[in-house]
């Protein structure tokens, strides 16, 4: 009997519960790693459906934001230059072969136009635009809006550089040719040869005892002979702090050096 007793308590020491919990419990691992799975299968086409979608609608955007703002030479847009250069009255304006033609009674000044600047004569105003607004365009939009100034007011007003003669060793005798074109600087530091200067048509040269007053309707060829008649006589081979003769521009417009 204790035998028997002790095999009883064995066999209910021995855990014939405790199998079936541990298979339940397996089985309840399983069906939850199968229900997760089935969860993630399910649930992989809904994100990859989403992300389509938004990369969709994100395109449609740009595409919204492009049509909406062109880049197109417009008065108002940030992006772009524009500027409007009156004609007075008696001037007159054309783009000929993309060359700005700027005309009054039988003067003209001519300026070759550039591919970067859109330049348009509209009644009486000249307009300039650029598309875009780098610091190349920001530098060739001044710079053809001076020019065009510069035109209009040569042929309204003129524009006149003054030179004055300085007699330090030698007296020199200056004179102008207009028939030649041609301005000639004698006894320069005592030398034989004359020393000749080309102008350039359409310029007047005057003398008028020490001063020498260069005219003209264009500022550039003004400006040109101005500066043709100053290197003329320049001093060569000596100690220019006491070989002072020469010509020199002593007022040119928008500035004086010397009254």
């Amino acid at each position: 009997m204790p035998n028997g007793l002790y095999v009883l308590m064995v066999e209910d020491n021995v855990t014939p519960t405790e199998k079936p919990t541990d298979g339940t419990q397996e089985e309840s691992v399983v069906s939850e790693e199968k229900l997760e799975g089935n969860k993630m299968e399910n649930e992989k086409p809904e994100e990859v459906s989403e992300d389509v979608n938004n990369t969709k609608t994100e395109m449609d955007v740009v595409e919204e934001t492009v049509e909406n703002n062109p880049v197109n030479s417009k008065k108002d847009d940030k992006d772009s230059l524009y500027e409007e250069i009156e004609i007075p009255g008696g001037v007159s304006a054309e783009i000929v072969d993309d060359v700005l033609v700027v005309k009054k009674d039988d003067k003209e000044i001519k300026r070759k136009l550039v591919s970067l600047l859109d330049i348009e004569v509209k009644g009486n105003k000249i307009i300039i635009t650029a598309e875009r607004n780098r610091k190349l365009e920001k530098k060739l939009f001044g710079t053809f809006k001076a020019h065009i100034n510069n035109m209009i007011k040569g042929l309204s007003e003129g524009f006149e550089y003054k030179l004055r003669v300085s007699n330090v060793h030698f007296p020199m005798n200056v004179s102008f040719d207009s028939n030649s074109n041609k301005f000639t600087i004698k006894n320069f530091l005592g030398e034989k040869k004359d020393r000749i200067i080309d102008t350039i048509p359409d310029v007047d040269v005057k003398v008028n005892g020490e001063d020498v007053i260069v005219s003209s309707h264009d500022i550039e060829k003004a400006g040109q002979v101005a500066t043709n008649i100053e290197k003329g006589a320049k001093v060569k081979g000596k100690d220019r702090r006491i070989y002072q003769d020469g010509i020199f521009i002593i007022q040119k417009p928008g500035r004086a050096y010397l009254e």
